[in-house]
C-alpha cells in the first residue's frame, strides 16, 4: 500500500517542477502519476500552400501566356491567348495518369532524408508501388501509385505541403 504523505509529497513535487508525469519504481512500489495541462490549449490552423504545380503551374502558364499574347500593348492579352496556353499545357499532360495526394498533409519523397527516393523520374511502378509518404498529424501514410506506368514528372518537393487532390506525379501508363 502506497502512503499518502509520500503520494502527495510527490503531487507537490510535481507542482512546483512543473511536470506532467512521473514515474517512480523501486524493489517493493510503481508508482506513475500524471497531470492534465493546466496551460492554455493552442489550436494551430493548417497551413495551405499555393506553391507552382499540378493545376496551379498551368494556371500560371496561361496567365504567363496570355500576358506574353499582348498584340496591342494595352495590358489585356488578345482573345485567342489564352485557349492556346491552355492548349499547350493540357497537350503536355496528354496520355499521362496523375497521382493524387489522398489527403491534407507534407509529401515526403524518401522514407528518411539518407534514403534514396521512392520513386525517380524513369522509374517503373505497379499499382501497388509505394512512390511517397504522406505525413498528416505525426502519421506517416505510404501513397501507392495505383497504376502502372512510368513516372514521367515529379510536381512536388519533398517537405512540401500538399492539399487533397493535388498531383504529385505524372506516368505513363504502360502498354
Amino acid at each position: 500500500m502506497i502512503d499518502i504523505r509520500k503520494l502527495k509529497e510527490l503531487v507537490r513535487l510535481m507542482v512546483e517542477n512543473e511536470l506532467s508525469e512521473l514515474d517512480i519504481k523501486d524493489q517493493q512500489e510503481t508508482v506513475t502519476i500524471k497531470r492534465g495541462g493546466s496551460g492554455p490549449v493552442i489550436n494551430h490552423q493548417p497551413v495551405i500552400y499555393h506553391g507552382a504545380s499540378g493545376a496551379s503551374a498551368a494556371a500560371a502558364a496561361v496567365r504567363s501566356a496570355a500576358v506574353e499574347a499582348d498584340d496591342d500593348g494595352d495590358g489585356a492579352p488578345s482573345p485567342a491567348a489564352a485557349p492556346t496556353a491552355a492548349a499547350a499545357a493540357a497537350a503536355s499532360e496528354a496520355g499521362l495518369i496523375a497521382i493524387t495526394s489522398p489527403m491534407v498533409g507534407t509529401f515526403y519523397s524518401a522514407p528518411n532524408p539518407d534514403s534514396p527516393p521512392f520513386a525517380a523520374i524513369g522509374a517503373t511502378v505497379g499499382p501497388d508501388t509505394t512512390v511517397c509518404m504522406i505525413e498528416a498529424m505525426k502519421v506517416f501514410n505510404e501513397i501507392k501509385a495505383e497504376h502502372a506506368g512510368t513516372i514521367e514528372r515529379i510536381l512536388v518537393k519533398s517537405g512540401q505541403a500538399v492539399e487533397y487532390g493535388q498531383k504529385l506525379y505524372l506516368i505513363k501508363p504502360s502498354a
